[in-house]
């Protein structure tokens, strides 16, 4: 809970206890003081829709000051008692909401760069866009970078989301209204917009896809842990892939419904790992001649490798098996597209998964569970190089991202897994940046030789090391 949302609901909380023990003179004046705060909340946080219990609290509360001032004899007895048990029962309203659905906090990324971001709008003028009916309609694309920035500390912090009108159609995929993500909008993150690159050379560069129904900020604590390491993170929206791309000029793009179909699915795949070697040839652009002048002669495009969560890890297995410029291949909780199965890989693969038995207890299909991992084994078997499988028991789906952060109820209610969001945010970052340093930057990375103390419940395979 934010600092001004605890002082607010304080204040109610008072002005409660004030209004039931019916205080006299200078101490009944304490019912107002709900108001102050709701205007210290509003100015400098902005409503949020959490809050709107405790927003009507204090509007009941300052016109029970007002009947009590004007007729301090009328209100007593049972009409009292009844007003008393309706405050009560608004606070506790008012307390749960911002606690369940709370401005969560990203963890602080662990790395000595301080972090930059910037976001790009790309049309494939090549491409049409296969999800539309216009023929001339072209593939345009939102991409943010992330990059080890020069620190500004007196910067203001980036959004997590901008526009979080956007993330409407992922909340309805969930079964809730569209306005119940609209806080992420609130959240921050640890990037400052625009700020200069750090010194040091070139840095290695990654991309990230999202999820079906996902966007471009789902893995933004792992993409920070990165950027904080020294690699420039490219986090690529799929218009009509993603739950909501809002361009440039206001259009909002939703997610198209044949992306529930899976046979539709298989035949975007292709065309989504187009979206990401388009992204290559733009930050290839980028660090040719950047119109701003930060990233030229910045980005190391010999040392390129991928990562996605879900549909995005899909999409990061075809974009490695197409595009020979990847030298690092990350899919995450996902199967792999038949070709990639058939043809195999080149480059070092680490899969981040968990067992078979927690996605049963997830509600997985007994197919969908042997999908995931027979594709697995099957390019793991047939690597020329290195490969890892990283299997972590009791993490669900949604923990492979931010998502746990966004409720400390989503364990109970079974959205999530048994290893803690904290503790399978770690394990994502601590993994995916050991094989990243490992396989880019020629770091070796102890972590990766075996069992390790630090994660005694991850289950680590390796080959061709």
């Amino acid at each position: 809970m934010r600092p001004l949302d605890t002082l607010l609901l304080a204040t109610d909380l008072l002005a409660l206890l004030v209004l039931v023990v019916r205080s006299t003179g200078g101490a009944r004046h304490l019912a107002l003081v709900p108001l102050p705060a709701l205007t210290a909340q509003l100015l400098v946080d902005g409503s949020r829709w959490q809050l709107v219990p405790a927003y009507a609290l204090t509007g009941l509360l300052a016109l029970a000051w007002l009947v009590r001032t004007a007729a301090p004899r009328r209100v007593a007895g049972r009409g009292a008692g009844i007003a008393a048990g309706v405050g009560v029962l608004v606070l506790a309203v008012a307390i749960a909401l911002p606690v369940a659905a709370p401005v969560f906090a990203l963890p602080t990324p662990t790395g000595p760069y301080a972090i930059g971001t910037r976001t790009y709008h790309w049309v494939d003028t090549t491409r049409a866009d296969v999800f539309t009916a216009e023929p001339d309609d072209r593939r345009e694309l939102v991409v943010q970078l992330w990059y080890p920035a020069t620190a500004v500390p007196s910067a203001p912090r980036a959004p997590y989301v901008r526009d979080a009108g956007v993330l409407g159609p992922l909340a309805r995929l969930m079964g809730l209204p569209e306005f119940v993500l609209r806080h992420f909008e609130h959240v921050r993150t640890h990037a400052v917009a625009d700020a200069p690159v750090a010194d040091g050379g070139r840095y290695p560069v990654l991309l990230f896809s999202h999820g079906r129904g996902g966007y471009r900020q789902h893995n933004t604590a792992q993409v920070e842990e990165l950027a904080s390491h020294g690699y420039v993170v490219a986090t690529i929206d799929h218009p009509h892939a993603a739950a909501g791309v809002a361009f440039p000029d206001g259009r909002v793009v939703g997610m198209d419904p044949r992306m529930l179909d899976r046979t539709f699915i298989d035949g975007v795949i292709p065309f989504l790992a187009q979206d990401a070697s388009f992204t290559l040839d733009r930050i290839t652009a980028l660090d040719r001649a950047d119109p701003d002048g930060e990233l030229t002669g910045r980005l190391d495009l010999e040392h390129v490798g991928m990562f996605g969560v879900s549909l995005g890890g899909a999409v990061t297995g075809e974009t490695c098996h197409r595009d020979a410029r990847l030298r690092a291949c990350l899919p995450i909780d996902v199967f792999l597209p038949a070709d990639v199965v058939a043809d195999g890989l080149r480059q070092p693969v680490m899969w981040i998964t968990r067992d078979a038995a927690t996605m049963q207890r997830e509600g997985w299909s007994q197919s969908d569970v042997e999908e995931t991992h027979s594709t697995m084994r099957a390019v793991f078997a047939r690597l020329p190089g290195a490969g890892y499988e990283v299997l972590v028991p009791g993490m669900f789906h949604t923990d492979f991202s931010d998502f746990p952060l966004v409720s400390p109820f989503l364990q109970p209610a079974g959205l999530s897994g048994t290893v803690g969001a904290q503790r399978a945010i770690s394990i994502v970052n601590t993994y995916s940046r050991a094989f990243f340093d490992t396989h880019l930057k020629g770091v070796h990375a102890p972590l990766l030789d075996g069992p390790s103390p630090q994660f005694p419940e991850v289950l680590l395979e390796t080959r061709g090391r």
